[in-house]
């Protein structure tokens, strides 16, 4: 929802019907489906697939809460440093847009694009496509988890 050098579109993220089905050749999502609340997520990965040419990926970017509970429970995260941690997990709710509604890790993304009809689903460790949230990393560690998953081709 924040234009940039990088944004081709800003809109709601789960409403894509100014676009055609099967009329975009990649969607990337960096730190934006943990915004979403967790009843809409089925139906905002079915519009992303919807959109996607056959054949053409998704790259989606959000905080690893695996890595995020190792680190809010490590003994050496204290003060500043634990709730910058409990920020990455919630949002930083400096806005009202701020807010995170879900957590994902590997599995519960993964099953989240495979029922919509993604496949190939693998976790990578850098798109390549410029600085942005998907690098990010809290001491050294990174934080985000990034998948790229396939619209299978029609047969």
């Amino acid at each position: 929802m924040i234009e940039g050098p990088d944004v081709d579109y800003v809109g709601n993220c789960s409403d894509l019907s100014q676009f055609a089905s099967d009329s975009i050749e990649a969607l990337y999502a960096s730190h934006v489906l943990e915004h979403v609340p967790y009843a809409d997520i089925p139906n905002t990965l079915k519009e992303w697939h919807r959109v996607l040419k056959p054949g053409c990926k998704v790259m989606i970017s959000v905080p690893d809460l695996n890595i995020l509970s190792q680190l809010f429970v490590k003994p050496e995260v204290r003060g500043a440093d634990k709730v910058l941690v409990m920020q990455m997990m919630f949002g930083g709710q400096v806005d009202r847009t701020d807010f995170h509604c879900v957590g994902f890790d590997l599995e519960i993304l993964g099953v989240h694009l495979h029922n919509v009809g993604f496949e190939r689903i693998r976790r990578v460790q850098t798109f390549g496509l410029f600085q942005d949230a998907s690098v990010l990393d809290f001491h050294g560690i990174k934080i985000s988890l990034n998948v790229e998953a396939l619209k299978p081709r029609r047969s």
